[in-house]
């Protein structure tokens, strides 16, 4: 059962969150709205990790990008995943070779379900498997997807 805490997004300062947007928007062109919804959805799957230590969830790979903003803010991150988790939450990627793109939908699935049903912020279209490529990285969180059903199924 997925637990979660009752507003994420209070889970940081305002000034942090206002931090990771200006570095995703400099550091990889990202529109301020758009760094917005990675920030919202990185969090909202880093609570969704905290509250279920032994399951294996997985980022977008536009989520992970925000997510790799967050860890280059130690101090941020590590004071976040002690709150939040009372553990540090790694980033431990995967060797990777990318699975088909019709798998993606199904590799990231059980992420957005669990977010979902926690009742936290999701943009379906930071999940959608027409992003092209999953991430390489998992939190613990799982394998890249090689082997999944690779019919195709929205999310």
């Amino acid at each position: 059962m997925t637990k979660a805490i009752a507003h994420p997004q209070a889970a940081i300062a305002t000034e942090v969150r206002h931090r990771l947007r200006l570095q995703l928007a400099v550091d990889h062109s990202i529109n301020p709205i758009e760094a917005d919804r990675i920030i919202t959805d990185m969090l909202s799957f880093l609570t969704v990790c905290a509250a279920n230590p032994h399951q294996r969830f997985r980022p977008s790979r536009q989520v992970d990008l925000g997510w790799h903003q967050f860890i280059l803010n130690t101090h941020d991150y590590a004071e976040f995943c002690e709150r939040v988790a009372g553990r540090f939450i790694h980033h431990v990627p995967d060797e990777f070779v990318a699975p088909e793109r019709r798998a993606t939908a199904n590799v990231l699935r059980p992420t957005v379900e669990a977010i979902k049903a926690a009742g936290l912020p999701l943009h379906p279209e930071l999940w959608a498997a027409g992003g092209g490529r999953c991430s390489q990285c998992h939190s613990g969180c799982t394998s890249c997807g090689q082997g999944d059903d690779p019919s195709p199924h929205r999310i």
